[in-house]
């Protein structure tokens, strides 16, 4: 299972949200530059990057810190936030994303979101299905649609896409552990998925648990920052 670290981005420091709420803000670092060399210092390959301005705005604002990010490291990062248009996509790609994610143009806007399947591939698309309740939700969290959620990811499977991130928002920067029902529900409904858990990961021991039930990936944030995990026990898990 891959090990990605999240770093979200707000007037171009590194902070995190609870809940995808604004106004619990938390800054971490006042340059995310730094965040990653440690990440990149500790063994680790990858990098989820989000553009919270971006996500508020509806277009790509903190291109320079991914460029920044993608030219000083080797990090393979996968970038979302304010995605909306092909010229956000070609600016994330020609400033140096590896992916990018598409939640709420997936669901707001979706020939636009099949049109960038079908051009860029599926290795290079994923699909950011996040839950309120096992709806899915947009715009930054701040609505719900009247999306179920494993359905919805499966009418994408049938499109095309191979990688799904899931967020669970009512577990996002709790720190009380993440959503091990509903991977398992996912998994078991959406056969061949690269699934992605995000969200309330809090103990080192919930990360093979995820492994287990059979995630491709895991994005942890806040318990990295606030000490919960630390690079050393990610390193070694890289390891093994």
């Amino acid at each position: 299972m891959r090990i990605i670290p999240a770093i979200d981005i707000i007037e171009g420091k590194c902070v995190r949200l609870s809940k995808g709420d604004y106004n619990t803000k938390i800054i971490y670092n006042e340059n995310p530059l730094e965040v990653a060399k440690e990440f990149e210092a500790h063994g680790i390959e990858y990098l989820h990057l989000v553009d919270l301005d971006g996500a508020k705005s509806s277009k790509i604002v903190n291109y320079k810190i991914l460029e920044q990010i993608a030219s000083q490291t080797k990090l393979k990062i996968d970038f979302g936030g304010g995605l909306k248009a092909d010229s956000d996509l070609k600016i994330a790609f020609e400033s140096g994303a590896n992916q990018i994610t598409g939640g709420s143009i997936a669901v707001k806007n979706r020939a636009i979101f099949e049109k960038w399947i079908a051009e860029y591939g599926s290795d290079k698309i994923i699909l950011g299905a996040d839950a309120n309740n096992e709806k899915v939700a947009v715009s930054g969290w701040l609505e719900d649609s009247n999306e179920d959620l494993v359905p919805f990811i499966q009418e994408y499977q049938n499109k095309g896409i191979q990688y799904v991130i899931c967020t669970d928002i009512a577990k996002d920067g709790m720190l009380e552990g993440p959503s091990f029902d509903l991977y398992e529900k996912i998994l078991k409904q959406a056969e061949g998925l690269k699934l992605i858990a995000s969200g309330g990961i809090s103990t080192f021991d919930e990360l093979p648990k995820l492994a287990e039930l059979g995630c491709e990936g895991t994005i942890i944030g806040k318990a990295i920052y606030e000490g919960r995990i630390s690079l050393k026990q990610l390193e070694e898990f890289i390891i093994k």
